[in-house]
């Protein structure tokens, strides 16, 4: 154990702990030991685990502070691994001296503009437990390779850039688990590029990641999201997010959970994710996917998307099943409208959703966009669609909208308006294209439908009940 003071680090938070404690790694490493007190740094604390070993950080059951007042991370672990995670792959330099660097019970703050939390490259196995991290750009900030990544128990708080920052990297096996990451301006965790697998997002409390805490002037349209995933020039696949409560404020062009898997329609760099058992809510749209192949969204509770609550963009393989998709009760008659649109999408299976409109019929909350839905539920350009057993309500101003689809089978489902009056037009709005070769094979059947629906000639339909 090296204690920080003993290497003549102050603590005061005015003078300048940057050599001390670099001493303390260069001579000493093993576990750095922070007793109570601010200690401020002016450059990047860097641990170069090859050279010093293994090195923990612990800052006294979180007393301890440090202060970044230069550009670049707080700390810096700097490790050589540059293969898998396979226990054949490795070697022995990497078990005797890098692996598992820690930081643990420590606050870190920033007055430098360009100040970031801590950077992780090259390294397996870091691991951080209790740690605070506040006011600065990017709390935690991942590069290059990395193997096993573990973060539970943080809180990420209010910072200019990103909670969870992986920057194109090549970064398998880990696990970010109950943590608090808000206000952090763009976006609680944000992957950008590279090659991701096996990450698991759960029980974690991510919310208002976007510019309304920070206030940067006239930012508030940069596009954001509690959970941003951004494929476009690398491949992120095989993961979770399960168990969270993921919320905002509205911010335009801003999303709860988004995936962008590829600007070319069919290059599906994003996949094999599944979303379930989260609370999600209040932002422009719930969840976005664009280009993505083979998600499962499932036993969620998805409220107040102020353009749409699920929005799926030239998209495969997606099983939309078993979620409610209403509103917060709490704000009595001030709801937001709802709604569900596919575009461009093929293989869809839609089953067991609860999904109701505001009963205004618009969206009456204060500053929200108004509802440019054609219906509830929408379907255009699509193919091969299998809805069933879903209550679509308080539709407007239609229920459900089939625009240019084939081969979409609708059965037991209920689509039904409840007001008085009613405002839903149509239970299903069907739309064809002059000259359009698809609507082709489309069923309806067994379906409970309000009044005024008008099924098309070339449609498939019986045993519906028009009420």
């Amino acid at each position: 154990m090296s204690n920080v003071r003993d290497f003549g680090a102050m603590g005061d938070g005015i003078y300048d702990d940057s050599e001390a404690i670099q001493h303390a790694i260069d001579v000493a490493g093993g576990l750095i030991e922070f007793p109570r007190g601010d200690y401020r740094i002016t450059k990047p604390i860097l641990v170069e685990l090859s050279k010093v070993g293994r090195v923990a950080f612990r800052g006294e059951g979180g007393t301890a502070k440090l202060i970044m007042a230069g550009e670049g991370p707080a700390i810096h672990f700097l490790g050589t691994h540059d293969r898998s995670a396979d226990p054949t792959s490795f070697q022995p330099k990497i078990w005797e001296r890098e692996r598992l660097p820690m930081v643990s019970e420590f606050e870190i703050t920033g007055t430098h503009p360009l100040a970031d939390g801590i950077r992780f490259e090259g390294v397996m196995q870091p691991t951080l437990s209790g740690v605070l991290i506040r006011k600065i750009r990017h709390a935690v900030h991942v590069v290059k390779r990395a193997r096993n990544l573990m973060i539970s128990n943080c809180h990420f708080y209010q910072n200019t850039g990103i909670g969870v920052f992986l920057d194109h990297c090549n970064l398998h096996q880990s696990i970010i688990s109950g943590n608090h990451i808000s206000y952090c301006r763009l976006g609680g965790i944000r992957i950008q590029g590279g090659e991701i697998r096996n990450l698991q997002i759960t029980g974690n409390d991510i919310e208002y990641n976007n510019n309304k805490a920070i206030n940067v002037p006239d930012a508030d349209g940069e596009a954001t999201a509690e959970i941003y995933i951004d494929a476009e020039d690398g491949s992120i696949r095989e993961g979770t997010i399960c168990s969270n409560t993921i919320q905002a404020t509205y911010s335009p062009n801003g999303a709860n959970i988004r995936f962008i898997g590829s600007g070319t329609k069919g290059n599906h760099r994003v996949g094999m994710w599944t979303i379930s058992g989260n609370l999600i809510g209040s932002q422009a749209i719930n969840i976005h996917l664009t280009s993505a192949l083979g998600f499962a969204i499932s036993g969620n509770y998805i409220y107040s998307g102020h353009e749409r609550n699920i929005v799926i963009e030239a998209s495969r393989s997606i099983v939309l099943g078993d979620n409610t998709l209403g509103h917060n009760p709490d704000y009595g008659d001030k709801e937001l409208s709802t709604g569900i649109r596919f575009v461009d999408c093929e293989d869809i299976n839609i089953n067991g959703l609860i999904l109701q409109d505001a009963m205004a019929g618009q969206n009456t909350v204060a500053n929200s966009v108004a509802s440019k839905k054609v219906a509830l539920l929408e379907l255009v350009r699509s193919k091969r669609v299998s809805m069933t057993g879903c209550q679509i309500l308080e539709g407007t101003p239609s229920g459900v909208l089939i625009e240019d689809c084939s081969n979409v089978l609708m059965s037991g489902c209920t689509v039904l308006d409840n007001r008085q009056p009613p405002l839903m037009k149509n239970a299903i709005l069907w739309k064809l294209s002059k000259g359009s070769w698809k609507g082709l094979g489309n069923l309806v059947q067994g379906c409970r439908l309000a009044v005024g629906t008008l099924i098309p000639e070339g449609v498939v339909h019986g045993h519906n009940v028009i009420e």
